[in-house]
């Protein structure tokens, strides 16, 4: 909890130095994709003030005003953070697009430059940090942060090497086509890494809407629960289940004959602990409910995928 709540507060802290240095730079410089880029970082520190207050309720138990925890205040963080990028993105393309049309911008290169390299390093800096405190916490906010500073990274990368380009071109007395560069380099930008705030918003989308999670997550959790009942004489097993956030919620009900060993309440209470097991040993944190009964009507026909019966 303190690794994960120390690294989103890194994230934030240089996502507030880089934005403030953005913006210094393009009152210099008059370059928009610098304007771009300290748009995005200061966006950016004011959902990581949040991303840090959700970190630390995501770690607390459920309670009477919220019946099923905190983790879907989670995939609420990383949604509006999508969404905010996607916003910026799309501004930054239509404003590079006018001035493309409109002949161009001037912008002095020399400290574009300097901004640029600077950029290009503390957004490296930070990626590489969120990336080695993955070993030490599994967190979807901190896997969020760090496709953002992996993507801010390719961009102040590539910002500096146009930026790079404009000092040669000038250098060699090419002074038509400068002009034509910072907008030709923001819509480069924008539409090679629109695809990424895109993906971020949908996935968060989908688990708010309670969306089965990917066969990946899910396949081995029903292939879990399929092995603690092997031995198991039950009429029917479905299982529903849903990730908000980092948690995973699993409900599985299972349909037994109405006479047999796994009866009485001690029984199912073991049944119930064995698939719970055997469900941690694939995927945590995890909210396991095991349900019994004999009449399928409780089990279906709502949801809830049929898995391989037992006899």
């Amino acid at each position: 909890m303190k690794t994960e709540t120390r690294t989103l507060a890194f994230s934030a802290f240089m996502a507030f130095l880089i934005g403030c240095a953005g913006i210094t730079a393009t009152l210099a410089s008059n370059s928009q994709a610098i304007l771009l880029d300290g748009l995005f970082n200061l966006i950016y520190f004011s959902v990581a003030l949040v991303t840090i207050k959700v970190s630390k309720l995501a770690s607390r138990p459920d309670s009477e005003s919220y019946p099923f925890g905190y983790s879907y205040f989670e995939s609420l963080v990383n949604l509006c953070k999508g969404l905010l990028i996607l916003g910026v993105s799309i501004f930054a393309l239509v404003d590079a697009i006018v001035a493309l049309l409109s002949g161009g911008r001037e912008i002095a290169a020399g400290l574009a430059v300097i901004y640029a390299l600077f950029a290009t390093l503390a957004c490296s800096l930070t990626a590489w940090v969120m990336h080695r405190s993955q070993r030490y916490t599994a967190s979807p906010l901190i896997a969020a942060d760090k496709l953002n500073w992996i993507v801010n990274s390719v961009i102040s990368a590539a910002v500096l090497a146009a930026f790079c380009l404009v000092v040669l071109l000038e250098q060699l007395n090419l002074n038509t086509l400068v002009p034509y560069i910072d907008s030709v380099l923001v819509i480069a930008v924008v539409v090679l890494c629109l695809g990424v705030p895109v993906r971020m918003a949908s996935q968060a989308l989908k688990e708010l809407l309670n969306k089965t999670p990917e066969e990946a997550i899910a396949a081995p959790v029903r292939d879990a629960i399929s092995q603690a009942l092997a031995e198991t004489h039950t009429q029917e097993v479905r299982v529903r289940m849903v990730r908000p956030g980092r948690l995973l919620y699993v409900m599985v009900h299972v349909v037994l004959p109405d006479e047999g060993v796994t009866t009485s309440l001690t029984a199912q209470d073991e049944l119930r602990a064995r698939i719970d097991e055997q469900v941690r040993r694939c995927y945590a944190p995890v909210v396991c409910d095991v349900v019994f009964t004999a009449d399928t009507l409780w089990a279906a026909p709502s949801c809830g995928l049929l898995i391989e019966r037992h006899t």
